[in-house]
């Protein structure tokens, strides 16, 4: 995780989204547990309070489970859940204006295709014998 925060939403929220994509990435797997809110908070420099709301969100929406003592822990099926959800909004909310802009821009999908390849690492010239 990256310690930078934004203005655009609530630090609280930004660390919900940032355990997100740690699970959505496998970072995170089910079973697997949280770091510490203690940890955290000292890594990141914000206060216990704010990872326990971040914490307390994932609980809310079902991802995370609480076993008293030992601490949170990601929910069987949470992956599944958030892909489910991760891939609903970006239809009905990033993927209009994609596309939008795709069509404004006149793009094939060759060129879109092509954008995305990894590009060929450049031979290094061999070196010269004397």
């Amino acid at each position: 995780m990256h310690s930078e925060w934004h203005d655009s939403q609530p630090i609280y929220r930004q660390l919900r989204d940032r355990m997100v994509a740690m699970i959505l990435d496998g970072v995170l797997k089910e079973g697997d547990p949280l770091p510490s809110v203690r940890n955290v908070a000292a890594e990141y420099r914000v206060n216990p309070l704010t990872v326990l709301k971040g914490y307390q969100q994932l609980v809310d929406d079902q991802l995370v489970e609480k076993k008293r003592g030992l601490g949170m822990f990601i929910k069987t099926g949470s992956r599944n859940l958030l892909l489910e959800g991760e891939r609903e909004k970006f239809l009905t909310d990033e993927w209009p204006r994609i596309h939008a802009t795709i069509q404004r821009l006149g793009l094939t999908p060759k060129e879109l295709l092509e954008a995305v390849k990894p590009k060929p690492l450049l031979s290094k010239p061999a070196k010269e014998e004397h």
